[in-house]
């Protein structure tokens, strides 16, 4: 098994990227994380799993997050957002030779997975969402959304607490302690990275039609920060995605009660997809 790690720049920004390739390799999944965490919070159990199974991972750390640059949870823009991905995915067809390349998104990654789909039509064999950021779980006060709009004309790039509730990420107590221990994840966010997250998350779900990759979408009905209910909706406009529910599963389906099963369904669909 080959672990490598590098930086690369994006304008005045230095990001960081790491990518694992197991013998036998066959096929790669370009991972987009979640906001406020890292890629490296997956090599505890989804990489290795994967690699396991002859599939090989390719990741990175977005603007403000884990170790790459930039102030923690800000970032330029959007269409930056979707700039690095391209970016990961031209270095993903680079080190793939060939090989079939799926996307995975989880929360705000899934979110960005999507909108690069419906925006780039990029040539993969498929795309894994786990726990989308396609509308929150919950509804922001009247008064915070509108004291965002207003920061993100006078000041984009202030950050403030995002409110998390780090228990809803997992029912698994050791997973929380571990998130919470962790030194790279942090619960900052700026409007010019929230607000425009909510913005996309609408448009995608317009835009389902749209889709013609194929999709595995896994939600847990007891997500207290991304809403099930919009993973439903999504995946009920398009016959290109698979819905699987978790019943009474969290945010974190990967580090949640039933990660087994969740792993089990992502290497079997994408085995099924060649």
């Amino acid at each position: 098994m080959l672990h490598h790690e590098f930086f690369f720049d994006y304008k005045k920004h230095k990001l960081f990227g790491q990518y694992w390739l197991p013998k036998d390799c066959k096929t790669i999944i370009l991972l987009v994380h979640g906001m406020g965490e890292h890629s490296s919070r997956y090599a505890d159990y989804v990489i290795p799993e994967l690699l396991a199974k002859h599939i090989g991972v390719i990741t990175y750390d977005n603007f403000g997050h884990g170790k790459s640059s930039g102030k923690r949870g800000h970032c330029p823009s959007y269409n930056a957002l979707m700039e690095v991905v391209d970016i990961m995915y031209l270095k993903a067809n680079e080190i793939a030779s060939d090989l079939p390349i799926f996307l995975y998104g989880h929360s705000m990654g899934g979110n960005l997975v999507i909108n690069y789909i419906l925006r780039s039509n990029p040539k993969i064999a498929g795309a894994i969402l786990t726990s989308p950021f396609l509308r929150l779980a919950f509804q922001p006060p009247i008064w915070k959304m509108m004291m965002g709009k207003l920061f993100q004309k006078i000041a984009p790039s202030i950050t403030l607490p995002s409110g998390l509730d780090v228990n809803a990420i997992s029912r698994v107590p050791e997973e929380v302690e571990k998130y919470k221990n962790d030194p790279l994840v942090h619960d900052k966010v700026s409007p010019n990275f929230s607000l425009p997250i909510i913005k996309a998350g609408e448009q995608a779900i317009t835009k389902a039609s749209q889709l013609e990759n194929p999709i595995l979408l896994m939600h847990g009905t007891a997500d207290q920060i991304t809403s099930y209910t919009a993973s439903q909706e999504f995946a009920g406009i398009t016959n290109y995605v698979d819905f699987v529910s978790f019943d009474g599963a969290y945010h974190e389906l990967h580090n949640d009660l039933e990660k087994e099963k969740l792993i089990s369904v992502i290497t079997a669909w994408i085995q099924e997809s060649f």
